[in-house]
Parts: C-alpha cells; sequence; structure tokens
C-alpha cells in the first residue's frame, strides 16, 4: 500500500511538473518520515545481577528515559518513569540517551553491629547512563543489580554557570504488573494527630488491597511491600538520605504506577521548602527495590546499608543493650525521682545496661536529681537515656524539656552537661515531618551526639534510611505504630498480634525498630489488675524481643514482673540479645503469622507468632541447629498459657510447632 501510494504521488508530481528536483526530494522525505520509516530511534541496556535472575532495561523510547525490571524472566516491574523537573527545566521528556558506562562492579565487605547483620559481603553489577535534553547531557541514571536488589540514583551534572538547582519533583517511578497486591501505611496529613504531630509513620497499615487506592489521599510511606501475583514480592524504599535532600513517599497507583512523593506543603507548620535545594554536581539518595520469589529475600536484605558510607567516624565504642522504660505502664505522672529509681534496681535485678527516663523529667526530677539518678545508676552498673522533644516551632506538643535539640548553641550546652553526669543516650520525639530543613536537623542531632559520645534514638520521627551505616551513633527510629499505642486503647491491644506479624516483612526489614518494647504485664498499669488488657501471650511477648530488631531496646516491663510473671519468661528476657550477626526468614505472610530466626554469636533463635483465628500447625526445616542437639522449647497451649521444655532436634532438623491464635513460640540453643 505504502508503495502504491508513493508511486501515484511521484507520477503526479511528474505530470503536472509542479516542483522541481530539490522539492521532489523534500516532500519524498517528508512522506517517508510521515510513514515512519526514519522513526525515532531509542537506546535500550540492559543490567544482569551476578546471577543472572533479575535482568533491568533502561531505556529513552519517545524521549522519555524509563526502566523496568524482571526476575526469573517475569515482569515485577513494567516500563516505569525516571528523570527529575527542576528550577532549570524539565528532564523527564525530550531526553536522550546519550552515553553509558556499562560492566560496572559495586563490591563492599563491612560490618555493622546494630543491625540485622553484622557482617555483609555486597556484590552487584550496574551501569552508569548519561540523559541529555537538547544535546546538553544533565544527568545520569545510576543503576545496581544484586542478586536480591536494585537501586538507581541520579547524579546532577553542574549547568555552567548554574551551580545550584531546586528539585520541584522526581518522576522516579515504579509500575506495578496487573493482578499486584499492596501492604502500604497511608502517610497522615501535615499538623493532625496528638499536638499537630503528624506525619509520624504511625498509622495502620492495608493488607492484601488493590492497586490504585490511595490511602488517605497523601500516598504510603516508605518501605512498601507488594505481591506480584503468584510470581513473588517486591520491596521499594529509600537509602541514603540526609541533609540535603527530603524524606520520600509514595504516591499515586493508578494504573498499577507509584511515583516518588515530595514532603507536602504544611508540614513543619507550613515552614521549610517541600521542594530540596541542591548543589551541583550532586546525586541523589538511591531508590531500592527488593525482589524475592519468597519473602526471604525481603526479611534478609542489606539493602539499606550496602550502598551508604559512614558520615563521620564514632567518637567511642556506643554500648547498646536492653532496658527498662517506666512511661508505657505509669504514663507521665511516674517520671518522679523514687520511681525512676526502682526502675535502675529493676534493671539492675534483670541484668539490663539502661533505663530510659521519658518526658518531664527536667520539671518532675529536675537536673540535679538526675545526676543523682546517673550516679545512683553507675554503682548499678545501669546507664540512662533521656528524652527530649525536639520542637520549636513546628507542633504543640507541650511535653518538656523543650526548645532545646532545635538551637545549636542550646543543644551543644545540654548535650556537654549529660556527658559530663554520665547519660549514655537521647530519646528525641515529635518531628512531624519528612522536609530538608527536618533531615538536616536530625543529621545535626546525630552529628553532636557524637561529639559528647551520646547514642541517639528517634520517636514520633521519620523512617531512618540507611542511618545505622551512616551515622555510628544512631540507635534507632519509632516510625511504626508502636507498643506505645497499646496503653491508649483496647483495640489496639485487640490487634497487637495482627500488626506484629506485618512488621518483619515490611518496616523492620530496612532498618532498627524502636517498637518499645516486651511486657509481661496482663494489664497496662501499676497494679497490673486495670487499663487495657493484653490478648497475646507472655510466649507471644519473647518471640517479638527477637523478632523485632533494634540494637537499644527498652522494654515494657515493670519491676512487678519479677513476682506477677512467670519464671521462666523472666529468665528468658534476662538473657535475650538485642544485636545479631544473622537472620533467616523461616516462613509467614504479613497480617496472618511470622516465623523466622536469628543468631547471636554461635546461638540461634527461631521465633513465631500467630494472628490468624485458626491454630497455626508447621513443620519447619530448621537446618542451622545441629541434629540431635537438645534445645529450649517455649510453646503456647489452646489457652495461651505457656511453658518451657527440653526438646531434642531430630536427624532431619524439623520441628513441628504449633501456634494458637495470639501466641508464640520461640526455640533456643
Amino acid at each position: 500500500m505504502l508503495t502504491i501510494q508513493l508511486g501515484e504521488t511521484i507520477n503526479t508530481i511528474y505530470k503536472q511538473h509542479v516542483i522541481n528536483t530539490m522539492q521532489m526530494k523534500k516532500v519524498l522525505l517528508g512522506l517517508v518520515l510521515a510513514c515512519g520509516f526514519f522513526g525515532a530511534q531509542s537506546t535500550e541496556k540492559e543490567i544482569k545481577s551476578p546471577d543472572g535472575q533479575i535482568v533491568v532495561t533502561i531505556s529513552d523510547a519517545d524521549g522519555k528515559p524509563s526502566y523496568s525490571v524482571k526476575l526469573n524472566g517475569d515482569v515485577f516491574l513494567e516500563q516505569s518513569p525516571l528523570g527529575l523537573v527542576l528550577d532549570l527545566g524539565d528532564y523527564t521528556n525530550g531526553m536522550s540517551l546519550t552515553d553509558s558506562k556499562e560492566d560496572l562492579k559495586y563490591t563492599d565487605s563491612y560490618t555493622l553491629r546494630n543491625s540485622k547483620q553484622s557482617k555483609i559481603d555486597v556484590e552487584a553489577n550496574g551501569g552508569i547512563f548519561t540523559f541529555a535534553k537538547g544535546g546538553k547531557n544533565v544527568y545520569s541514571v545510576e543503576f545496581y543489580v544484586s542478586n536480591r536488589d536494585v537501586v538507581f540514583r541520579y547524579n546532577l551534572m553542574a549547568q555552567r554557570p548554574t551551580f545550584c538547582c531546586v528539585v520541584k519533583e522526581e518522576a522516579s517511578g515504579f509500575r506495578l504488573p496487573d493482578g499486584a497486591t499492596t501492604f502500604l501505611c497511608p502517610q497522615a496529613t501535615p499538623m493532625g494527630g496528638f499536638a499537630r504531630t503528624t506525619p509520624s509513620y504511625e498509622t495502620h497499615y492495608t493488607v492484601d488491597d488493590a492497586l490504585g487506592k490511595n490511602g488517605w489521599g497523601q500516598g504510603y510511606t516508605f518501605p512498601c511491600l507488594f505481591k506480584n501475583a503468584d510470581k513473588g514480592w517486591i520491596l521499594i524504599s529509600e537509602t541514603g538520605v540526609n541533609g540535603r535532600y527530603f524524606g520520600g513517599r509514595l504516591m499515586g497507583g493508578n494504573g498499577g504506577l507509584y511515583t516518588i512523593g515530595l514532603p507536602q506543603e504544611g508540614e513543619m507548620n507550613g515552614l521549610g521548602s517541600s521542594t530540596p535545594g541542591m548543589t551541583l554536581p550532586s546525586s541523589t539518595p538511591w531508590r531500592t527495590i527488593t525482589l524475592g520469589k519468597t519473602l526471604a529475600p525481603i526479611v534478609e536484605t542489606t539493602v539499606a546499608f550496602d550502598y551508604v558510607k559512614p558520615l563521620y567516624e564514632a567518637s567511642q565504642e556506643y554500648k547498646y543493650g536492653r532496658g527498662s522504660w517506666s512511661w508505657i505502664i505509669g504514663m507521665d505522672g511516674n517520671t518522679n525521682f523514687d520511681v525512676q529509681k526502682k526502675y535502675i534496681d529493676f534493671s539492675a535485678a534483670m541484668g539490663f545496661e539502661s533505663v530510659l527516663i521519658d518526658a518531664l523529667w527536667d520539671t518532675q526530677i529536675g537536673r540535679d536529681k538526675i545526676k543523682e539518678l546517673a550516679d545512683y545508676g553507675k554503682q548499678k552498673n545501669v546507664a540512662i537515656y533521656l528524652w527530649y522533644n525536639s520542637n520549636g516551632y513546628w507542633n504543640d506538643a507541650p511535653q518538656s524539656p523543650r526548645g532545646i535539640m532545635d538551637n545549636i548553641i542550646t543543644r551543644r550546652a545540654e548535650m556537654k552537661w549529660m556527658q559530663s553526669i554520665g547519660i549514655r543516650g537521647i530519646k528525641v520525639d515529635f518531628f512531624g515531618s519528612d522536609k530538608q530543613p527536618m533531615m538536616q536537623l536530625y543529621e545535626d542531632i546525630l552529628n553532636d551526639a557524637n561529639d559528647y559520645g551520646l547514642l541517639v534514638i528517634f520517636h514520633g520521627c521519620t523512617l531512618p534510611r540507611g542511618w545505622e551505616r551512616m551515622y555510628p551513633n544512631f540507635a534507632a527510629c519509632e516510625a511504626v505504630r508502636a507498643s506505645e499505642n497499646l496503653a491508649f486503647g483496647q483495640n489496639e491491644c485487640d490487634n497487637e498480634a495482627f500488626c506484629a506479624t506485618l512488621h518483619p516483612f515490611i518496616r523492620n526489614t530496612v532498618g532498627s525498630m524502636d517498637w518499645g518494647g516486651s511486657t509481661l504485664n496482663k494489664h497496662y498499669a501499676y497494679d497490673n489488675q486495670h487499663g487495657n488488657t493484653r490478648r497475646t501471650s507472655d510466649v507471644f511477648a519473647l518471640a517479638i524481643s527477637v523478632m523485632f530488631q533494634t540494637a537499644v531496646n527498652h522494654f515494657a516491663m515493670a519491676p512487678n514482673n519479677l513476682t506477677d510473671a512467670p519464671v521462666w519468661a523472666v529468665d528468658f528476657m534476662k538473657q535475650v540479645p538485642t544485636t545479631w550477626d544473622e537472620v533467616k526468614f523461616i516462613d509467614g505472610y504479613p497480617g496472618k503469622y511470622a516465623v523466622l530466626a536469628r543468631r547471636h554469636a554461635d546461638k540461634w533463635y527461631i521465633v513465631g507468632i500467630n494472628a490468624q483465628k485458626e491454630t497455626l500447625k508447621l513443620n519447619l526445616n530448621l537446618p542451622m541447629l545441629n541434629a540431635n542437639s537438645t534445645v529450649k522449647l517455649y510453646s503456647d497451649d489452646a489457652n495461651l498459657n505457656g511453658s518451657v521444655k527440653d526438646f531434642k532436634i531430630n536427624k532431619k532438623q524439623q520441628v513441628a510447632i504449633t501456634i494458637p491464635c495470639n501466641g508464640g513460640v520461640v526455640i533456643c540453643e
């Protein structure tokens, strides 16, 4: 048909003698282009994981930078957009892939005492792909692909004479295939919740939901988990965020496409820009994608730490460990000298390393008496952590100390005082923003605290994004609907097991989680008779002390547990570690049940919990346990009455377990 049309057109031109030879060429060229003979050319590049199972394809088709991801030949991310909109221009379309450095290798070996794995070896294949607009190179996209993770970031080039820019939009997207389901935590609107402290990453997850829903309309907090029908799992997050960028979220979902969202304008009481400023040249944080046919790569990934580096040296070797915490049982009114002294005695009796003294200590105890408690703790080998309010102007949280951590002068003076009396660390609360200025505050607090030998826990805060490795004195972030909510509402207690079966597969996969610790109280009150009722078992409490990873763990146990809790449970809590050398996924499904193993030195702990109404029965293969060895088995009966017994591992290294609803199991050597 095309040949006939061209022939007829040429004959007509000749017969009519309308055009000369040059005009003939122009007409022919126009006809050919219109018919697509010389359509826009696109470039595609591929990167494969070392084992060849993950394939990433980078393209500039239609002038739009994009990528796609396959695992074992199955599509896990369809063609997804790349690009940035800067104040200098829109660099999401009209782009061309002009250069590439392929066959790059990324290797690293490092140790990390305060995360899920202590010794880590990284091997990935990569490439750097340069995109231009109007013949001028603008940025490169740097990709690395390991056997379970894909990461990428933008390297922005200087645009002479301009050496700075504002990021107005990041177009990075993740297009999920049809049939995928979501396990997402909706982002809260700014300046809401308690004392206008949101967003603080403390909302409830929805599970097995459809693509395209948008929570409360503000997108979703990282990390975000997706199930790719029957093909496997996808975890999307980010790492390497510091004071030079913002903390992102996922937006949208229509057509399966989720994109990076900037912070909301109203965060920080409307102060501070939601669009970050960057020097040029500069690099963005890493976008991370973890893939697996099972949940094992999701649980075991170390991608949050593999591509970042320490930003400063540790001023000392920091001490982690267990602690007690009066606030969750006694609330604000029990932050007084006498109660905190009792908790120091309790920590000493348990062999715990610390006590966390929560809000209002400055007015209800006073600095002189805090020093007295610190001196008393030294006699008992129990260190002290002190709580602080982060805020100056960004929320209404009334708890003090206030107006200290937001200012470098008062902050450093306070830290010098803490160092002088031997305080081990701080817990800083109520942040409520992912804007660049707030990210800078996190970094400033950490850096200053390191100068004075202080560990840092953040609460009411954002997600840690590689911070265990980036900041040597970082201990943990909350960034989850934590145990404090169990004291606030009976409904939270009723759903504790459901929520707990989510965290090992989502929140806790990418960073230490200050959940707030296990409790052996039956009720959230000092008399253990009133307050909200705990629905989960004592064995469940032991299991989550292992399942929820954080190097500093202030448990919600109380001094009364020495006499009113089972001896076997108290004895377990006396020796449970908080630092780990290895983690293994055993079995589970988010929102239903979870079974995993952690190793401390040469000792393995296998733990499981169940949120389903039906009793869970599993036959576990546990190759990490020696055949014919004797282990301790903590388990529940149908009425959630726990017990412990010695158990011999058979030759096949298999163990049959039964976990009732709201119950748990623990197997340890």
